[in-house]
């Protein structure tokens, strides 16, 4: 931790408290046991920890049944990916292997050294026959499942590539961009539900909900298209659809232009409506799944997806840099979504009144993502509402009168006041140990303190005498007056 850092969390200390909570309190529900797996499959987890680290914490909480298989689903997928993303690779080539990939994982033995030397994850598919041993040991129910969506990924992103390469933009129309994005995150949702179903971890009835499934990722991949449109176009990659963008500006790049922001702004708020939409279909998924690990696993990114979606709203920042929440509010997300479906649809709640908060009568897209903002509030209060009656009168007794607050209630609030105490404790004492840690430094580097003691003694000294003689000259001009002077 750097001293911006410190600093930081000095004043924003309830980001500290959610950070020290999800290290302490933070207890997965199933955990993997490295020691008792072979070789092949620790490295295959090896892979899935330098892919991706936010996925690779959920996948490895997940219940025995769907750990090896999910986590084998995420690398296969992964492999896809890198041969899309590779530039370097011919297009008939690259077009034969995202068609053929589907059985690649049933050939024993095979890899692929063809990705460019800068592709960042070409080492996963240099040592892409650990995966295939480790998938030929899934039950067979699993393969056909992961296979099936393998193929139907590969088919989709060759006829994306084929396209881009003839010259026409691969993401022209709204339907365009819906059907990239299923592609390659709404399938993964769907075979993600195959799972969960077979397993009996879920309930048989999302098998039927396409919809649903096919919303989990395609709200994923929405927001994510939105957060990375500065580095996607560093990287000459464009995913925003141009039935959007060219509603307020001529050419893609004037988007980035200092005098376009409005014009900006306006068209990030139309990509944020598009995703915005799937939010409540997500909810509803959620509320299917039965098993505590699984329903982590799937309420983690979509909470993480909303807070994203508030804090790309309408900010220009978006255009400059790669934005992300910060590291204490991801934690206080991750501790509310990991409880139950309630805790969930409060983050929801949060979140989307953000966004209403930021909407502005200015932009041209007002009252539909109002209108969005209150769908998904109105769903939440249809499985939650926030009026009990019951509770109600509760709280009023017979004569009408409000009573005392819960006892209970009190408590809590005092604990929360310990809690900021002990939480300003903690700042203090990480700041005295950093503060140690640097005069040990300098002390090694042969820091001379008797110097600098020595040296300061003898300002104060010299500091005493000049007062000392100031004072003595005001009493002697104090006994004449001006004229004798």
């Amino acid at each position: 931790m750097g001293v911006s850092d410190v600093i930081y969390y000095m004043i924003h200390f309830r980001e500290l408290k959610s950070i020290i909570q999800w290290k302490t309190w933070h207890n997965p529900v199933h955990e993997r046991n490295p020691e008792k797996e072979p070789v092949s499959l620790r490295i295959c987890f090896d892979f899935l920890d330098k892919t991706s680290r936010s996925f690779s914490t959920v996948i490895q909480e997940l219940h025995p049944e769907l750990l090896v298989p999910i986590a084998l689903f995420y690398l296969i997928l992964r492999g896809l990916d890198t041969i899309e993303d590779d530039m370097t690779i011919p297009l008939e080539k690259k077009n034969t292997l995202l068609r053929e990939f589907y059985k690649i994982t049933e050939k024993e033995g095979w890899s692929f050294n063809g990705n460019g030397p800068d592709e960042k994850d070409r080492e996963l598919l240099v040592q892409f026959h650990y995966v295939i041993e480790e998938f030929r040991k899934v039950k067979p129910v699993y393969r056909e499942i992961i296979n099936d969506i393998a193929r139907q990924m590969g088919d989709g992103m060759a006829d994306y590539c084929t396209r881009a390469a003839e010259g026409r933009s691969g993401v022209d129309t709204v339907e365009d961009f819906d059907m990239y994005c299923y592609y390659v995150a709404g399938l993964v949702g769907n075979g993600l539900t195959q799972l969960f179903v077979e397993s009996g971890l879920a309930n048989p009835a999302l098998r039927e909900r396409e919809q649903l499934q096919t919303s989990m990722g395609l709200f994923l991949q929405k927001t994510n298209i939105i957060r990375d449109i500065k580095e996607d176009w560093d990287d000459k990659r464009r995913f925003w659809p141009r039935e959007i963008w060219s509603k307020y500006v001529e050419d893609f790049e004037d988007l980035f232009k200092p005098e376009n922001t409005e014009a900006a702004l306006n068209c990030s708020s139309d990509m944020v409506l598009h995703s915005l939409n799937h939010a409540d279909e997500c909810l509803f998924y959620l509320a299917g799944l039965k098993e505590q690990s699984v329903f982590n696993f799937a309420a983690i990114p979509q909470a993480m997806a909303i807070a994203t979606l508030a804090l790309v709203f309408r900010n220009p920042q978006i255009y400059k840099k790669n934005i992300k929440i910060t590291k204490g509010e991801a934690c206080q997300v991750m501790l509310d979504s990991t409880q139950n479906l309630q805790k969930v649809c409060e983050v929801f709640r949060k979140f989307v009144r953000q966004i209403h908060k930021k909407n502005t009568p200015k932009d041209p897209n007002f009252l539909k993502i109002s209108i969005a903002c209150g769908k998904v509030e109105q769903f939440i209060e249809s499985i939650f509402p926030s009026q009990d009656a019951k509770a109600l009168q509760r709280a009023v007794d017979a004569g009408g009168h409000v009573k005392e607050e819960d006892p209970k209630v009190i408590q809590e609030r005092k604990e929360a006041k310990e809690d900021i105490k002990y939480m300003l404790i903690a700042v203090m004492g990480t700041l005295i140990f950093l503060s140690c840690i640097m005069i040990g430094f300098a002390y090694l580097a042969g820091a001379r303190w008797d110097v600098a003691y020595n040296d300061i003694k003898h300002e104060i000294k010299q500091g005493i005498l000049k007062q000392s003689a100031s004072a003595t000259a005001q009493t002697v001009a104090g006994k004449y007056d001006r004229e004798e002077l």
